[in-house]
């Protein structure tokens, strides 16, 4: 049953002529990781917004069409209902900060505190999503001394630790290294299997292929497509929407080894199985 849909949602910006979400109609089953591509201006980001419940409050504009996340509508939706239910997070973490909390043990807390959780349940939540995020060691910390690394890493446990029920990330490992990144996309998929459904825009294709259950392609406000990596990454138009497939698809393309089922492999273990099988060495592909 899905639980996140949208019927024929429609947005445009204060003052624009174009509509930055163009007839969208989607559905989404709970705890699915749905990655979302596109060139930048696709509406990757008006999307995400939309989700949380940003769009129209805060941004206004005319809007059309119906977002629902269970059985809530978010336009119809207030403020307290939208926080219980979806946490975003965003591209720069300076965004997120509150700049009122002196560490970030307390900058995490902060929403819990808002939210009236009791003290101790509070001490826990905070506890599991600095240890989920390998950011125990600073949490005595000044926030706004942290690295970007560790801020966003910071912000994301601070949207975890209130537990909402769909996380919303735009573009979040945009200030990690390739390690941080790697343990912020394996952490997101954990996530999603303890029910969480996430939305996840992103601009690396390896890491979209290797964590999504299914990707979105986006391209000037309208869904082109919505398909397993496998399928979406195997199409031959990605180029005309300004997205490159994965590193080991192009690789498999250039080599001409496919799937059994027709598809390009689009994650490492993949190629690396195909290239086995059919004895070709594979050498010097990294993961970044």
């Amino acid at each position: 049953m899905a639980y996140v849909t949208a019927e024929h949602l429609k947005y445009k910006y204060p003052g624009s002529d174009a509509l930055a979400l163009d007839d969208l109609s989607f559905s989404v089953e709970k705890g699915e990781l749905i990655g979302i591509i596109g060139k930048n201006g696709s509406g990757k980001s008006s999307l995400c917004q939309a989700i949380a419940g940003l769009i129209p409050s805060f941004y206004k504009g005319a809007y059309g069409g119906r977002l629902l996340l269970g059985d809530l509508e978010v336009r119809s939706a207030d403020a307290d209902e939208l926080c219980s239910k979806v946490g975003i997070v965003f591209q720069n973490p300076f965004n997120q900060v509150t700049g009122a909390k002196l560490t970030l043990y307390e900058e995490i807390a902060f929403g819990l505190e808002n939210m009236g959780i009791p003290r101790p349940e509070m001490k826990e939540r905070v506890e599991a999503a600095m240890a989920f995020l390998h950011i125990s060691e600073y949490r005595d910390r000044y926030p706004f001394d942290l690295s970007g690394g560790q801020m966003q890493r910071m912000a994301i446990a601070g949207i975890l630790a209130m537990r909402p029920e769909i996380m919303v990330l735009d573009e979040p490992v945009s200030q990690l290294d390739p390690q941080g990144r790697r343990e912020v996309f394996a952490a997101v998929r954990s996530l999603s299997r303890q029910g969480i459904t996430i939305f996840m825009a992103e601009h690396n294709m390896e890491q979209i292929a290797d964590f999504s259950d299914r990707v979105m392609l986006l391209h000037a406000g309208r869904l082109v497509a919505m398909d397993t990596p496998s399928r979406l990454f195997s199409r031959d138009d990605l180029e005309e929407y300004g997205v490159c497939p994965p590193v080991f698809t192009r690789l498999a393309r250039a080599l001409g080894i496919r799937k059994a089922d027709g598809t390009w492999p689009v994650t490492l273990a993949e190629a690396k199985e195909l290239l086995s099988v059919h004895g070709t060495a594979f050498r010097g592909c990294a993961h970044e």
